[in-house]
């Protein structure tokens, strides 16, 4: 998590730990994809803030990788009708996946960037 989004990770922490995980709901493609790709920006952003060659070829994702994020749960939220828990398992597992696999990220970044000038950002 990039250090923008970590008080939004932590509230959503804090609710996820205060009872037992339930079954994550199934998420449309474009759910999935934007849920992604907000996950994809906070690692870019965490690698431009480490200083990581890789990173530096990407626009900078601090404030725009932000909006994304906040935008995109606030979204799931209304849509899936969940809450902060269940949004939290959402962003971790994605986490997850992307930081398990570098070279993925990668692959991501280009839709993720068309998604994010689409969205105005």
């Amino acid at each position: 998590m990039t250090m923008l989004l970590a008080p939004l990770a932590l509230s959503f922490m804090q609710v996820a730990s205060a009872a037992p995980a339930a079954p994550l709901p199934d998420l449309t493609l474009e759910q999935s994809g934007a849920l992604r790709c907000s996950v994809a920006f906070g690692l870019v952003h965490k690698a431009q803030r480490a200083g990581e060659d890789g990173a530096a070829g990407y626009p900078v994702m601090a404030e725009r990788g932000q909006e994304f994020f906040v935008r995109t749960t606030a979204r799931l939220m209304d849509e899936l009708g969940a809450d902060r828990r269940t949004i939290m398992g959402l962003v971790m597992r994605e986490h997850t996946a992307l930081a398990e696999t570098p070279e993925q990220l990668d692959e991501v970044m280009p839709a993720c960037l068309m998604l994010l000038d689409a969205a105005g950002l």
